[in-house]
């Protein structure tokens, strides 16, 4: 694992928990990461499992990652960013977790870099650029 960090999202934990040949993206990042994930990616990966099965993949993924959160200094500044994000229909989770980096100063590395569009300050990392020899997967995380 080297020495750089990332925050991976939750794209790349859905990823990891349907792949079945060869490396997730999230296990190549792992590999060449120390890998984080924000609490409001968890929220997104828990809300989409349905089964003890899923909730439990999830649980497991989420003990090989270190989980960041929010303290009151960075809540009042992510709270400004999700203010700025404009009409209401803006203002989701991905703007929490593009806040998240932001604060914590790390790029996010994703399936979906359009995700973060029009996001200002966060560095995105299309995880296709990672591993080119994997199958492209798609998730619709709007």
């Amino acid at each position: 694992m080297g020495d750089e960090k990332i925050v991976v999202d939750t794209d790349l934990l859905l990823e990891h928990l349907v792949h079945s040949e060869g490396a997730s993206y999230l296990r190549t990042a792992m590999n060449s990461f120390f890998c984080y994930t924000t609490v409001f990616n968890a929220i997104e990966a828990f809300s989409i499992a349905r089964s003890e099965k899923e909730i439990q993949a999830v649980d497991d993924a989420m003990s090989s990652l270190k989980v960041l959160g929010l303290n009151a200094k960075s809540a009042k500044v992510i709270g400004n960013l999700f203010a700025d994000s404009g009409s209401k229909r803006n203002r989701d989770l991905r703007v929490l977790i593009a806040g998240v980096c932001r604060e914590s100063k790390l790029p996010i590395l994703t399936l979906n870099p359009r995700r973060f569009s029009g996001i200002e300050h966060v560095r995105v990392i299309p995880a296709r650029l990672m591993a080119r020899t994997l199958p492209p997967v798609k998730f619709d995380m709007k």
